[in-house]
């Protein structure tokens, strides 16, 4: 979430910030809310005032064995104007705490303009492109001729956009996870965590999938759950704010993200200890609500799939230098495994609603003659330890400050077998084992 007093004092900046984002911020809406809000704020703390001085005047009337009937008079008809007063307050600010849940990040200076992802950029490519010596076959037709993909049993299990993979070709899906995290764990310095498969809306909130995309979500209900109270206008120093409920529920993840990042809310973490830096495999749920009639075969945009999710907690001063770290660990990955990929800076308008600026790697899949999504790496900023209330301790000041938070693929597995499978293919459908893996197949060089 931004900061409301950065919002307060540059207005019309945020605004032009945001309209790069293709985000329509109705500033006469806001400032209007807020010039009530002002106001009845005045008003209420000049009634509160008021109602304090006369309670003491009470106190001493009857010390001095005075009347009080008029006094008393008095402060209860101060109490009904001063209940009025608080419920306009309340009613303007969930007005105003609704509107900032629904403001994107701010776009980074760095990040180039446009709305659609024909205006990102190319910053390189990697790798070259295998000359196919024949028509190469995508990774279902591939799939099929092995019998080692079976979309059929996953409609029959569950529905569309599911998959069950077989034999040697789950075994090469188990080797990728176990050798992202060794590359990871081994040679980049992160830590390994094992988190929960189901998360709260606390945490949903938190990293900012709450309350605006439930759709693209697989809810699972709680009965007799006590609603969250969310921190939207918050000090950060103290961590007094003013509050509003949200609907607690369970949900499946929709990246491993959620639950990692979420290790750092409410905490206050020690400069000593930053940066953090986590690696985490889940397998990821999202129910593609907004993706109608995209990616429909295969599985590229599937419901269920694994990822291995890199998060950075750091420095404020570090962040965009974590960034380029970060996205270099997940490059290491298709480089390992000789994998041709390019990396693009996304628009303003590309990037996803956290994001302060994102790199996404594009693997290139010969069968289908173009390069795909296959990690996406972006730097929050402050705007989800806002909403988790992550800090870290300022050893000058001996106050609490936000962390900015950072998080990638390294890499999506499903996707990284599929650049596999269409990449090493042979003319006659089978798949050879990129050597880096081999160890992790027991030796098996060619599948299919």
């Amino acid at each position: 979430m931004l900061d409301p007093q950065k919002i307060r004092k540059n207005i019309e900046d945020i605004k032009l910030l945001l309209s790069k984002r293709g985000f329509e911020f109705n500033l006469e809406e806001f400032a209007d809310l807020e010039a009530q809000r002002k106001d009845i704020q005045v008003k209420t703390q000049e009634l509160q005032s008021t109602r304090n001085r006369l309670s003491k005047e009470i106190g001493i009337l009857k010390k001095q064995g005075e009347s009080t009937d008029e006094i008393l008079k008095e402060v209860s008809s101060i109490g009904d104007t001063l209940k009025n007063s608080e419920l306009k307050l309340n009613t303007i600010q969930d007005k105003l705490d609704t509107i900032l849940q629904g403001i994107p990040n701010i776009p980074h200076e760095s990040v180039p303009d446009g709305r659609t992802e024909a205006d990102n950029v190319e910053k390189k490519k990697w790798g070259n492109i295998r000359d196919f010596n024949f028509t190469p076959k995508d990774h279902i037709e591939l799939g099929e001729l092995s019998g080692l993909l079976d979309f059929e049993a996953a409609t029959k299990i569950t529905g569309s956009r599911f998959v069950v993979i077989k034999g040697q070709l789950a075994q090469l899906h188990r080797a990728l996870i176990q050798f992202m995290l060794n590359t990871h764990v081994n040679e980049h310095g992160y830590t390994e965590v094992n988190v929960p498969y189901i998360v709260n809306s606390a945490s949903l909130y938190g990293t900012g999938q709450l309350p605006k995309f439930e759709e693209d979500l697989f809810k699972i209900p709680r009965q007799n759950a006590e609603p969250y109270e969310i921190p939207l206008e918050t000090d950060v120093a103290s961590n007094q704010s003013a509050n509003n409920k949200l609907e607690e529920n369970y949900y499946l993840l929709p990246t491993a993200e959620v639950p990692v990042t979420n290790l750092a809310r409410d905490l206050v973490i020690s400069k000593s200890e930053l940066p953090l830096k986590y690696v985490c495999h889940s397998p990821c749920f999202r129910s593609e609500a907004g993706s109608y009639g995209k990616d429909t075969r295969g599985m590229i945009r599937q419901h269920q799939f694994e990822k291995v999710e890199l998060v950075h907690m750091v420095h404020p001063d570090c962040s965009y230098d974590s960034l380029e770290e970060l996205t270099g660990h997940a490059e290491t990955i298709l480089q390992k495994l000789e994998l041709p990929y390019r990396v693009i800076t996304l628009c303003a308008g590309d990037m996803g609603f956290s994001a302060a600026k994102t790199y996404d790697l594009e693997v290139w899949l010969p069968g289908q003659d173009c390069y795909r999504e296959i990690s996406s790496c972006s730097n929050c900023e402050d705007f989800q330890a806002r909403r988790m209330m992550a800090r870290w301790r300022n050893p000058d000041t001996n106050k609490p400050e936000l962390l900015h938070t950072l998080n990638g693929s390294g890499l999506a597995v499903g996707r990284t077998l599929i650049a596999i499978m269409e990449n090493y293919q042979t003319s006659d459908g089978k798949i050879h084992i990129p050597d880096v893996l081999r160890v992790y197949m027991g030796g098996v060089t060619e599948i299919g």
